[in-house]
């Protein structure tokens, strides 16, 4: 059955499935349509770049959901609260391990080159807004600028083991050492409440 939809944000979430599970290259027109429910000619009413303008507004998506919830609490709030407030963040954001970064896909797609610029102010920006915090927790700049580096290569490794082990533990045992390695005392993960859902928007 063909699914209904008014707005462009609307379609945005259901696409970002689609590419995650399938790629970039696997996610044609014709099972992007099946997997949403979406005609073409929907698609192509709020997309008339086609795919390409698809994946665009999906890491726009992503982007923009890390900078409200990650990068923003980094840069300006109170460093110890921002950098425990990414851990939680990010265990929801990522299913606790069930979700791969949309991305790191993109980084090792074939197509990477086509959304080269995105892909590295996603990275870079991360990486700097939790040295940033670091630093205002006192750690000084190379230490700071290298365990930022650290934990975010971390993650994005513990993702990708969690999914080839199918087992999200790997996910929350690596978030916890990835959080005690920081020289910041007294800096955990939280421990999140199981019915807490993901924040609206977040693709």
């Amino acid at each position: 059955m063909t699914r209904t939809v008014f707005e462009r944000a609307d379609v945005v979430p259901l696409l970002a499935e689609v590419f995650r599970e399938l790629g970039y290259e696997g996610a044609t027109l014709s099972r992007i349509t099946e997997r949403t429910g979406l005609g073409k000619g929907s698609l192509y009413h709020f997309f008339p770049g086609g795919k390409e303008e698809m994946a665009a507004a999906i890491l726009a998506e992503v982007d923009d959901w890390f900078v409200r919830n990650v990068y923003a609490p980094l840069e300006s709030g109170e460093p110890r609260a921002a950098i425990a407030k990414m851990w939680e963040e990010v265990g929801t954001y990522f299913r606790s391990g069930r979700r791969i970064c949309l991305v790191g896909a993109f980084a090792l797609d074939a197509t990477r080159d086509k959304f080269a610029a995105a892909i590295r102010v996603y990275f870079a920006r991360w990486v700097s807004a939790l040295a940033g915090a670091l630093r205002s927790a006192g750690v000084v700049p190379d230490k700071a600028a290298a365990e930022a580096e650290a934990a975010v290569l971390g993650i994005q490794g513990a993702l990708v083991l969690a999914r080839a082990l199918n087992d999200e533990k790997v996910f929350a045992r690596a978030l916890t050492r990835l959080a005690r390695d920081l020289s910041v005392p007294d800096l955990s993960v939280p421990k999140r409440n199981s019915s807490r859902t993901r924040k609206k928007g977040a693709s």
